[in-house]
């Protein structure tokens, strides 16, 4: 077995510590990491340096929103102006395999083109919050989600991220380990109006380059201003909306706009459902177009919370995803006959999936998806987790497998006719009976494959006993290809977390 690669510290040969004195995030060059760029980071930093790449992106999108209004974009600069690449080599983002993804597109251009003018009028006169943020295009449509979001803001600082990146690999990397890179798009030219490619001296990998990129602007789940959080918020920011009048035709309209009340079977009110909500809270955002401006000072006077959340959700990233996951396929490792494959698909993914149970059930394993006491509540935490200890393979380990009728976490295959699904799955997920019955079947069916694997993890007694119940009401007591992992800590021998 050769070395434990991991992480980029792993392929390059250098001290973890290296990269924290510069703030930089250790990345898997295995898979992408759940991790992304939140601008209002840049917004809130206090440097002068980031406060800059924040103006600089809203300059950007003040420039293609007057050239909207100006209608002279021809077909060819819609797309050199509104699309980009995904950012791969940054290795940040939501596949579980590699580090491809689909990039800034039609769709995003799309959202861009439509909402410009409406989200961003006032850019540069801002009379209610203080800033402008380019997070209102995933706040208001559909067609810029955080990742979205995430990688246009890498775009619009590439050459700052090029730059520290290219800092770091000259005085920490030997000259073997890095080349010489033309990469396009790096900045844009407001004379030209275009955008320019550039040179670089990078670490240099799988015949690409690597992007580093600082801790302190990652996030994990949501940026700090999400939708989500818009409708969640709502009661609080209308409430404190400093005009009496517009307070009132807020709430009012909002009131107007959810469904008359629907009768339970025992005669109450039925509540308006997420989406009724949802629905109305976005009629007075196109109604009082202001409100959002509001929303968004709300956010601004909170600053400080948005560092302390983005700290603690990339902390929780390195404790999982590096020191945590390095633990495990460490002693994966050192049972020498773990690695050693055999050529069925199905037996290799089964003995990783049962020694993934050893480990949490009887050797202190379950640390491993606790952080802060806390436990892991995210199917895509632990796919990626399982992802990792694939790291050497002869076999290929596809993720998010569709083929039309929904996807599966992991298709893993050695020849075509020699292949096994794995599904992971919490206990506390709400649709755990409905995919037990039907869904894997259905996979099996739509991948070509007879052999399926289902993994389900629970953190409680009561996830147990839920469990098992539905397990004896679908009579699949005896089947062999459903794992219970028991992740509790209360039945364990301590509840500490790695730290180390």
């Amino acid at each position: 077995m050769g070395n434990l690669n991991l992480h980029f510290t792993d392929f390059f040969n250098i001290d973890e510590e290296r990269l924290n004195l510069h703030g930089l995030f250790n990345i898997s060059l295995i898979n992408d990491f759940p991790l992304f760029i939140d601008p209002f980071l840049l917004f809130e930093n206090g440097s002068m340096e980031y406060r800059t790449l924040h103006n600089n992106i809203i300059k950007y999108i003040a420039y293609l929103r007057d050239r909207v209004i100006a209608k002279d974009l021809r077909p060819g600069e819609i797309e050199h102006l509104f699309y980009f690449p995904e950012i791969k080599q940054n290795w940040l983002g939501y596949s579980l395999f590699g580090n491809s993804g689909n990039g800034l597109g039609k769709e995003f251009s799309e959202a861009m083109l439509a909402n410009l003018v409406w989200a961003f009028g006032n850019i540069g006169s801002e009379e209610i919050s203080e800033d402008s943020h380019v997070e209102k295009l995933c706040i208001i449509k559909s067609g810029a989600g955080r990742d979205n979001i995430s990688d246009f803001t890498a775009n619009l600082i590439k050459d700052f991220l090029l730059e520290v990146t290219q800092n770091f690999a000259i005085n920490h990397l030997d000259k073997s380990k890095r080349k010489i890179v033309f990469v396009e798009k790096a900045f844009f030219n407001y004379e030209t109006e275009r955008w320019v490619s550039k040179k670089y001296d990078l670490p240099y990998i799988f015949d690409d380059f690597v992007l580093l990129t600082p801790k302190n602007i990652l996030t994990k789940d949501e940026n700090w201003i999400n939708s989500n959080d818009l409708i969640g918020k709502f009661d609080e920011v209308s409430k404190s909306l400093p005009n009496a009048q517009l307070r009132d035709l807020v709430n009012r309209l909002y009131v107007q706009n959810l469904p008359a009340p629907k009768k339970t079977k025992r005669g109450a009110d039925k509540a308006p459902s997420q989406k009724d909500i949802s629905a109305a809270i976005y009629r007075v955002i196109e109604k009082f177009p202001e409100y959002l401006d509001y929303y968004i000072k709300y956010k601004e006077d909170l600053r400080i919370e948005a560092r302390r959340i983005g700290d603690e959700k990339v902390n929780f990233s390195d404790n999982v995803f590096i020191k945590n996951t390095r633990l495990l396929v460490n002693e994966l490792k050192s049972l020498t006959d773990f690695y050693k494959e055999s050529d069925n698909s199905h037996e290799e993914a089964m003995k990783r999936v049962k020694f993934l149970k050893q480990v949490i059930e009887n050797n202190n394993g379950y640390k491993l998806f606790y952080v802060d006491s806390k436990p892991i509540k995210r199917e895509k935490d632990i796919q990626v987790i399982f992802r990792l200890t694939w790291f050497a393979t002869k076999y290929d380990v596809n993720s998010e497998i569709d083929n039309g009728r929904g996807s599966v976490d992991y298709k893993i295959s050695f020849g075509k006719l020699n292949s096994v699904l794995v599904e992971f799955k919490l206990a506390s997920n709400s649709k755990l009976e409905m995919n037990l019955k039907n869904q894997t079947k259905i996979y099996e069916s739509a991948n070509a494959t007879k052999n399926s694997i289902r993994v389900i993890m629970y953190f409680s007694e009561l996830e147990k006993i839920k469990i098992e119940k539905v397990i004896r009401d679908l009579k699949l007591e005896n089947d062999e290809n459903i794992v219970l992992i028991d992740a509790r800590s209360d039945n364990k021998a301590s509840a500490s977390v790695h730290k180390d």
